[in-house]
């Protein structure tokens, strides 16, 4: 009979964890779009755009490490809302770079400055240390089960 250890257990635990924290999070983000006319959905691509400037779907289908054709519809929704328009890539004539609109620009701004105050608030209770060592855990187990997997998404 095989028994965990102690540090086993935590880390089954710590990847169980990993839904209930993003259900969580993304309750808060949903939340805080209230008086938008922004979806979770949406404010990611707007969150991309914000942090890496100007991104065809795919990239931006890379970067949220899910399928491409999903990304178009985000995308179309950001645009029907004003959020992003197109631009001719030169490097590719039959996909467009996105680029943030100057009411998407200035939302996601805002946005984002309301889900730092509320970290702020979160993680007033937290050592800077203990953040950034969980931090590192995740990202390393995320790296190791992706690598099991044979993926990257």
């Amino acid at each position: 009979m095989y028994i965990a250890t102690m540090t086993t257990h935590h880390l089954h635990k710590l990847i169980w964890m990993s839904r209930p924290l993003m259900q969580a999070a993304e309750a808060c983000v949903e939340a805080g779009l209230e008086d938008t006319a922004l979806t979770v959905r949406m404010r990611a691509v707007l969150e991309i755009l914000r942090q890496h400037g100007d991104q065809t779907v795919p990239d931006i289908a890379a970067r949220l490490e899910i399928k491409r054709q999903y990304v178009q519809l985000m995308v179309n929704e950001t645009l029907s809302g004003g959020f992003v328009a197109q631009r001719v890539n030169p490097r590719h004539k039959r996909s467009p770079l996105i680029t943030l609109t100057e009411q998407g620009s200035a939302l996601i701004e805002r946005i984002i400055l309301q889900e730092l105050a509320l970290m702020q608030e979160i993680g007033g209770s937290f050592r800077a240390e203990d953040i950034a060592t969980a931090l590192d855990v995740v990202q390393a187990v995320t790296s190791k089960l992706k690598d099991l997997s044979g993926g990257t998404k």
